[in-house]
């Protein structure tokens, strides 16, 4: 068979696909004459890369075979990685978000950071695919990540150990403030399973008599619109429009919810709990159609700070050769008719976060002291700043204020004496951030979301 054959059959199974004349000559002419060996399946490859890459979309992409095996990992019960959705814009792969308690997350990986190197490879000139692959490997293996982060102007690297994560994407607990008990729901993923999960907390909160409900869909990258409508469904009133599809032709249809088993008697107790939707800037897609709802339907108020910004659907279809293309075929709009896309969902109560959630872990090797500049200082002497410690420089120079707040610390924390930041210095360091991040008192926005609930409840 030829190669002008196989593309020939590869285009013509796309419906609607056009005339194609012009590239089935080039792809004939590349067959007959060209003076290197001709690879049929890259070239066949290198043409469907090319039609998805011309639309300009980060979220339209061509997939290969073994590319589309990974790609169906990433929403299945379990998975290996380190958790991150990643979108390619002009021809720069960017993090729409780390996924909840993944190795990304707690490596520090932030939405809007650049992938520019995975282990020795960079990623210029590198297809979505081809990243994908880059990224994959056993549980338990490491894999070093070089980002760009546009929030301080510079390349970081961080090592993150894959680890096989199981889709446990609805998380439930009580919080007590004195003596009424808020309900708070982390939904880290809108995944085949998380409709399912989400009944189960529910029902496990009524079981608590709890007065109000938190939904935390912080650093949520998204999911499926199927688990957002099966969710909504639980909320809303059968037949309810939460969101609009506009397609290319800027046709517009209604997507509504649906009547669900035990409907009655789960609703009469939603319908009693006011109800505080929690957000940021790593909420994405699925997410914001969730929270734009819940805020056009005026069921739920948003908290915290404005959404990614992911304000269209993709659709994917199997193509004869094994590989997949997924392409934008849809706008999504809010109840209100509202396009979000690269404005995100505005918060009805903006609140920052503590500092310290935001500042990024940065390893730390060998030993600085009075004198020393480094990036290993700076990011230390924040993190003394974020815990209250009298700091006067963040830049970086181990100044006399800086000494003075780890000797500090170490006394504080019951560290071995010393004037130096080394290895020791900086677990215990590490130690203390995440220890003071678990705490639910330190996140600010939640604790604006029981303030509010309590507000509400009259208390």
């Amino acid at each position: 068979m030829t190669l002008y054959t196989i593309i020939r059959q590869q285009f013509t199974t796309v419906e609607g696909a056009g005339e194609l004349s012009v590239v089935e000559e080039m792809f004939a002419l590349i067959d007959k004459y060209s003076v290197y060996d001709v690879d049929n399946e890259k070239i066949v490859e290198g043409a469907l890369r090319g039609m998805a890459n011309a639309i300009k979309d980060p979220y339209s992409t061509y997939f290969s075979k073994e590319e589309a095996a990974i790609q169906a990992q990433s929403l299945a019960s379990k998975r290996v990685g380190i958790g991150v959705e990643i979108a390619e814009s002009s021809g720069k792969f960017i993090i729409v978000s780390p996924v909840k308690s993944s190795p990304a997350e707690q490596a520090g990986i932030r939405p809007n950071d650049e992938l520019v190197q995975v282990n020795d490879m960079r990623l210029e000139g590198k297809s979505m695919g081809e990243v994908m692959q880059l990224m994959q490997g056993k549980a338990g293996e490491e894999v070093s990540l070089v980002l760009y982060r546009p929030s301080i102007e510079k390349h970081i690297k961080v090592v993150v150990k894959r680890a096989e994560m199981k889709t446990k994407t609805v998380e439930a607990k009580v919080v007590k403030v004195e003596d009424v008990k808020i309900g708070y729901i982390v939904v880290s993923l809108f995944a085949e399973n998380t409709v399912e999960q989400w009944l189960e907390a529910v029902q496990q909160l009524q079981k608590e008599d709890i007065e109000g409900l938190i939904v935390d869909v912080r650093d949520n990258p998204g999911g499926y619109l199927h688990s957002v409508a099966g969710l909504l469904s639980t909320l809303g009133k059968a037949e309810q429009t939460f969101a609009y599809m506009e397609n290319g032709a800027g046709k517009m249809e209604a997507v509504k919810t649906v009547a669900f088993k035990d409907e009655e008697k789960l609703k009469t107790t939603l319908e009693k709990w006011p109800i505080v939707i929690l957000q940021n800037e790593g909420s994405a897609s699925a997410s914001e159609v969730f929270a734009a709802a819940m805020q056009d339907w005026k069921l739920g108020t948003v908290i915290g700070k404005t959404s990614f910004g992911k304000g269209t659907v993709q659709e994917t279809w199997k193509l004869t050769n094994g590989g997949q293309v997924k392409l934008s075929t849809n706008k999504w709009l809010t109840p209100q008719k509202k396009w979000i896309h690269k404005k995100g969902v505005t918060p009805d109560i903006e609140v920052e976060q503590h500092p310290l959630y935001a500042i990024e872990f940065v390893p730390i090797q060998g030993s600085f002291e009075l004198g020393d500049f480094s990036e290993e200082v700076a990011y230390v002497q924040k993190v003394l700043h974020g815990f209250g410690f009298q700091i006067v420089r963040q830049d970086g120079y181990f100044d006399q204020t800086t000494q003075e707040a780890v000797i500090d610390f170490r006394k504080k924390y019951d560290i071995h004496e010393g004037e130096a930041i080394d290895e020791l210095f900086a677990e215990a360091l590490q130690k203390e951030v995440k220890r003071y991040k678990e705490k639910v008192e330190n996140d600010l926005p939640l604790q604006m979301g029981i303030s509010y609930l309590m507000h509400h409840l009259g208390y």
